[in-house]
């Protein structure tokens, strides 16, 4: 386990419920498969809600619904560009949520070509 979460920081983590309810949300956005395309886009680079619509091939109504919901747990910020709002994933731990997810579901599919 590496430094920057230690039995013991993890074990004051697990005690507390707040942080534990928090964590959960984190996991349960992650777990719609549009929400997560919109992470694994925005762990390449920010996008606009056009250019996620188009990533995603879901409406913008979708789409803008949808990062209301990942904003609203922390998972994405956004900032204007004139008329236009730019989102960007809020942090690593993010993106490293995304890059572990994606690595341990393609362990199977990386076992089988061997």
């Amino acid at each position: 386990m590496n430094e920057a979460c230690s039995r013991d920081l993890l074990d004051e983590y697990l005690s507390n419920d707040d942080v534990v309810y928090d964590a959960t949300q984190i996991f349960d956005a992650l777990s719609d498969f549009t929400r997560f395309r919109i992470l694994g886009a925005l762990s390449l680079g920010e996008k606009s809600v056009s250019d996620l619509e188009e990533i995603c091939a879901v409406s913008q109504s979708a789409i803008s619904h949808q990062l209301r919901l990942l904003r609203d747990r922390g998972l994405v910020t956004a900032r204007r560009d004139g008329r236009r709002v730019i989102y960007s994933l809020a942090d690593e731990h993010v993106t490293t949520l995304i890059s572990v997810g994606l690595l341990h579901a393609a362990e199977p599919v990386r076992a089988s070509e061997e």
